[in-house]
């Protein structure tokens, strides 16, 4: 099963996806407060809705749908949502970057991005003043379905709700700045997320999925999630030791070699470009780069 999160009777709502048609189920703090049960509602409430015309457009009856053209799209994440971010998870990565003469971190690197900072696809993304451009980060995004204290390995994987793709799109002369990276990594628009899709479709990511970045249809990134070096079941037991993992929280599991900073020259993101995330089982989200102006918006 698929989910967006969407403007719905004046608030953010989730909404079951199926192919263009979406099911507006309950406002996004109620969804979080029993993703399971809401899983086993939306099963049952888009049963046959693919290809079936027939079905109700209007959105005041049970079972009614709306087509996704017509709704405002917004990220799938509570406000009080927490979304930690995996930096240098994938060896090559590692080994393209300025930390490539080190050795592999014994434990991930860990950074927050603000729920402020997220968007969806199709929404242009601004250059920041004094910046060269943006630079593109395609991975996957997990979701946290249930609480999660001091966990083992077992029970973190059993936390997730699901995946979706996300784009880490980062300022990297803010992210230099400094030796934390939080202003890089939370500019206006810069973590678009795709749809979110159920764990029990997508399996476990240490089977393998591909993880493709394009800008303007050319390919920057070609890595796959068997190539990482902390999987999602050990980075959510790690964090759990330390504080309480909640519903609709994101762990957001770092990026395969092909980043724009590290090329030389450099190729980074301008006003016009598209960028674009692929990943198998996920889909496809694409994310137009605009002009400081778009920042008016925030």
């Amino acid at each position: 099963m698929q989910y967006i999160g969407i403007n719905h009777s004046g608030e953010s709502w989730a909404a079951a996806l199926v192919e263009s048609r979406v099911f507006p189920l309950a406002p996004v703090a109620e969804f979080w407060a029993d993703a399971a049960g809401w899983q086993d509602k939306s099963v049952s409430l888009t049963s046959g809705a693919a290809g079936d015309s027939t079905a109700s457009a209007s959105a005041s009856d049970a079972g009614s749908w709306l087509e996704r053209g017509s709704v405002t799209e917004v990220p799938l994440v509570p406000a009080s949502a927490r979304v930690i971010c995996v930096g240098l998870n994938y060896k090559a990565h590692v080994a393209e970057g300025s930390y490539k003469d080190q050795e592999l971190p014994p434990y991930p690197t860990l950074f927050g991005r603000w729920t402020a900072s997220l968007s969806v696809g199709n929404v242009p993304v601004p250059v920041p003043a004094g910046e060269d451009g943006l630079d593109w980060e395609g991975e996957v995004a997990a979701y946290i379905g249930q609480r999660v204290e001091s966990a083992d390995g077992a029970e973190a994987g059993d936390a997730v709700f699901g995946y979706s793709t996300f784009n880490d799109i980062t300022a990297r002369r803010a992210q230099k700045l400094t030796s934390q990276w939080t202003l890089g990594k939370n500019g206006d628009f810069t973590g678009p997320l795709g749809p979110l899709v159920s764990r029990d479709e997508v399996g476990d990511l240490r089977d393998g999925l591909q993880v493709r970045t394009l800008v303007n249809g050319v390919e920057a990134q070609n890595g796959n999630t068997r190539d990482m070096i902390f999987s999602v079941p050990a980075i959510i037991s790690l964090i759990s030791q330390t504080l309480t993992l909640h519903p609709g929280d994101v762990i957001a599991t770092g990026t395969p070699e092909g980043v724009g900073y590290a090329r030389t020259p450099q190729w980074l993101l301008q006003p016009g470009d598209t960028v674009e995330v692929e990943i198998e089982k996920l889909g496809t989200l694409t994310t137009p780069v605009g002009d400081i102006s778009l920042r008016g918006r925030a």
